[in-house]
């Protein structure tokens, strides 16, 4: 089975681009050109419409599009079936979120060990955007993540929210965080969109890092201030390292569990959701001396 040629279809149906599938694929855009005719001669239909003012679907592309993840879902079940089961028969490959790990990680395999006694699992630490494309074409059955991204073959369910805290190794206010010596977390797009409305000054950062655990090393080796998860936050405190911002609000990160649509209903995958919200509780924000 020539699955590139399927790989190719649906990522172009995404990008419309034959230069940005051929970018997001690893491969020259001739490659790309010959996967689609290959599909299309199979076909014997015509997939998409090239154009000075970009490529689109046909009608027959439109209708194939649906199919072709089918048979992408299909094939990756198959190579599932075929390598690696566990004891009981059934590996799931779950993705979590980096932030997640150091806070989460232990604790969650311990429970899903107990909970799923005769399941293999495969843990992987990774960023929203890749577990997405990771749960689209099968290659992970459950995604732990701070970003969901719409497609019409993905499913979310909100778990719970984290927090940030706001240290420093300079100061306890506000007033005196210097944008000179600030790191801006850059943990998500909606951390992002938080932290502009409550730091509009601080915006203007020159470092600026996408992981917690990188976040605290660099606030131990270089100083400043910055957002760690709470965690974090506490320890640093605690060994004096830093001090909490006091006036600084803490900011929330939702979590979410992510599922392909044809698993949403599944009894494994529910127990897990399921086990998931108990583990997500909201926790308030830290209270304030």
């Amino acid at each position: 089975m020539q699955i590139e040629l399927i790989d190719t279809f649906l990522d172009l149906c995404e990008t419309r681009s034959f230069n940005r599938s051929a970018e997001r694929l690893g491969v020259t855009q001739s490659t790309v050109s010959g996967r689609i005719r290959s599909l299309e001669a199979s076909l014997g239909r015509p997939l998409f419409l090239r154009s000075r003012a970009g490529t689109e679907l046909t009608t027959e592309g439109l209708r194939f599009e649906p199919h072709a993840r089918a048979l992408r879902r299909s094939w990756t079940e198959a190579l599932n079936a075929t390598r690696d089961a566990g004891p009981g028969g059934v590996t799931l490959r779950i993705g979590i979120q980096h932030d997640l790990v150091g806070a989460h990680f232990a604790n969650l395999i311990r429970e899903f060990r107990a909970l799923l006694p005769d399941a293999s699992f495969l843990f992987e630490a990774d960023y929203s955007q890749q577990m997405c494309a990771d749960l689209v074409s099968g290659a992970q059955n459950l995604g732990l993540l701070f970003s969901p991204r719409l497609h019409p073959d993905l499913y979310f369910e909100t778990l719970g929210e984290i927090w940030y805290d706001m240290v420093s190794t300079e100061t306890d206010a506000l007033t005196h965080v210097r944008e000179d010596t600030y790191i801006l977390g850059n943990y998500s797009p909606a951390f992002a969109v938080s932290h502009s409305a409550q730091h509009p000054g601080l915006g203007g950062a020159t470092l600026s890092v996408g992981q917690n655990a990188a976040m605290v090393g660099l606030l131990r080796s270089l100083g400043g201030s910055a957002y760690v998860l709470r965690d974090s936050a506490r320890e640093m405190v605690e060994d004096g390292t830093a001090r909490f911002v006091a006036d600084a609000p803490a900011i929330p990160q939702t979590v979410f569990a992510g599922l392909h649509l044809r698993q949403r209903h599944r009894t494994t995958h529910r127990r897990l959701v399921h086990h998931l919200h108990a583990h997500f509780g909201t926790e308030p924000p830290r209270k304030r001396r």
